[in-house]
């Protein structure tokens, strides 16, 4: 891991927010899309049930209440099911 000078980001960060407050500059800003139905995203990755809550790290049968509607994934599960929407290659490597 790369040393970091959290003090220097620190400061930058405050720099930032006072040029932001001074209309000088423009914060990034990053939508987060839903993902899509877990049953779609373990059928793009050719998981099973099984399989794929392992990897997310809940039982199966909380993954069969999302796949049939039962419950919706929440916080970090909404997360991991995005990640392994949009970066199927690191649930590939874990499996």
């Amino acid at each position: 891991m790369k040393n970091r000078d959290i003090g220097a980001e620190i400061l930058a960060g405050i720099h930032e927010i006072n040029e932001f407050k001074k209309g000088k500059v423009q914060l990034k800003v990053t939508e987060l899309s839903e993902p899509s139905a877990p049953q779609v995203i373990r059928s793009k990755l050719n998981l099973s049930q099984s399989s794929f809550a392992g990897l997310l790290g809940v039982s199966v049968r909380t993954l069969q209440d999302w796949e049939q509607g039962r419950r919706s994934p929440q916080g970090p599960a909404v997360a991991l099911l995005r990640i392994a929407e949009q970066q199927p290659e690191v649930f590939a490597k874990l499996h």
